[in-house]
């Protein structure tokens, strides 16, 4: 019989609830040597997989989808009938047990991933769970920082990454004594995990797994005929890899009567040995490796925080040429431009960026062009949108322009100095072969370098061709 088919590999449940450091960034070990077809289970769950679909073994990102032949353009991939995806409902509908619901709404709404990780480690100690055949294919590690060492955390280079990783640990850490609390006292019978211990490694790896693997879906209708956002784990598709250009798209089947999971061709045709490829959105490094772990060379979407600081930047425009500026002191009517931007005020967003789609973020952007002014007159004639915009060219004059953007230029100089490592130290680095951890940690600090130093480029290019035009128009 098929049920007892999935049986058999149940004594795997009783394996420690851990997370190994990882061995390989590209072939990372299953949870069991052999798992189950997971073709097979959801064609038996009455699923469709397209007869090219196969699962082979990434250089790069590990398992991933491939075609086996060419696929038309438009053609269904996959189809996950409603009951094959895990999701995790805080609703009393979803079968949750009076364990585990309280526990996830200890997890803050920021930390999803546990919440649903919660379930899924509930499921992968269950003996004849329904959704072994799909868990058991997941990886035993995850190359995401929480497992980095110390060490390669400090390898990191970048303050705002140290701190969200940082923050993930002490969560973990903490949550993990939360959880021994509740369970201490519960019967056998009574315990969400099948008597097994569950640690801040085990806490990781489910967290790990569903935010590498997981997409924030339509849940159930809620009265105002909308539909809640919930995390959902989708076996197979979650094994398609990224892409900024993919070949397929995850489309949700809206009929209420037999809602599905589909996954079809985009706008083009797929050839044989094509990866099948998803956008898992458009992101920086830093959500790549926190949540999936991986780095993505030259992503267009890559940026740099900065904390916006009346002192820094009167010492950027002072190395930049500019006199006497005034950024710690400005005037009110500045101050008051500020306060709009959101960089003044009671509770100011003072993380601003460069890098990314935008270049210069144009909060930044317009604050410098305000602040390095004083014709109060000439900057009221503009809006914000267009004190914001790069593609707004010198509004207040070619000098305040030249002044700002050299200003920027020097920000970015005082962010690289931050770097203890230049990129052909990290280049060097990693011809010695090193761990992949550190290759992780070393290639992330690159690209944020890269980052910084193609702003510089396109900065000085934009105040060559303004000083150009001026000299040209004199």
């Amino acid at each position: 019989m098929a049920a007892a088919k999935l049986l058999i590999p149940t004594l795997s449940h009783f394996r420690p609830l851990t997370c190994a450091a990882a061995v390989s960034a590209s072939n990372p070990a299953r949870l069991v040597p052999h798992p189950p077809d997971l073709l097979k289970w959801i064609k038996r769950e009455g699923g469709f997989v397209h007869e090219a679909v196969t699962i082979t073994q990434d250089t790069t990102y590990g398992l991933g989808l491939v075609a086996s032949g060419g696929i038309p353009k438009g053609s269904d991939l996959i189809v996950l009938p409603e009951h094959v995806p895990l999701k995790f409902q805080s609703d009393k509908d979803d079968g949750a047990d009076s364990v585990s619901l309280p526990l996830s709404n200890r997890v803050p709404e920021e930390l999803w991933a546990m919440k649903l990780g919660l379930k899924l480690l509930q499921e992968r100690a269950k003996v004849g769970s329904f959704w072994w055949p799909y868990i058991s294919n997941l990886p035993e590690t995850y190359t995401v920082p929480i497992f980095f060492s110390g060490e390669d955390i400090k390898n990191l280079q970048y303050a705002p990454l140290l701190y969200q990783v940082n923050k993930r640990c002490r969560f973990l850490l903490e949550f993990e004594q939360e959880v021994k609390n509740v369970l201490k006292n519960l019967k056998p019978s009574e315990h969400p995990f099948g008597g097994q211990d569950v640690d801040a490694s085990s806490l990781g790896w489910a967290m790990s797994a569903v935010s590498s693997r997981a997409f924030r879906l339509y849940g159930k209708k809620l009265p105002n005929g909308t539909h809640s956002d919930i995390p959902m784990m989708l076996p197979l598709i979650d094994m398609c890899n990224h892409s900024f250009n993919p070949n397929a798209r995850i489309l949700q089947e809206q009929d209420a009567g037999n809602p599905k999971m589909l996954i079809k061709a985009a706008e083009r045709e797929i050839k044989q040995s094509d990866p099948l490829l998803l956008n898992y959105g458009c992101l920086s490094n830093d959500f790549f490796l926190l949540d999936y772990g991986f780095v993505i060379p030259s992503n267009p979407y890559d940026h740099i925080e900065l904390k916006y600081d009346g002192a820094l930047m009167d010492a950027a425009s002072m190395a930049a040429g500019v006199s006497s500026p005034n950024f710690s002191s400005p005037a009110p009517w500045q101050q008051e431009i500020l306060f709009q931007l959101n960089l003044d005020g009671e509770v100011p967003n003072l993380k601003v960026t460069i890098g990314g789609p935008e270049l210069v973020e144009g909060r930044l952007l317009a604050a410098l062009r305000v602040l390095l002014s004083n014709d109060r007159e000439m900057v009221q004639r503009y809006d914000l949108s267009v004190l914001k915009s790069l593609s707004a060219e010198g509004p207040l004059g070619v000098a305040n322009e030249v002044a700002a953007f050299r200003t920027i230029i020097a920000l970015c100089v005082i962010a690289l100095g931050h770097f203890p490592t230049k990129i052909m130290d990290d280049e060097s680095l990693l011809k010695q072969g090193v761990s992949v951890s550190t290759e992780l940690a070393i290639q992330f600090r690159m690209q944020k370098k890269s980052v910084i130093i193609d702003v510089m480029r396109d900065l000085t290019k934009r105040v060559k061709l303004l000083l150009s035009k001026e000299t040209t128009t004199a």
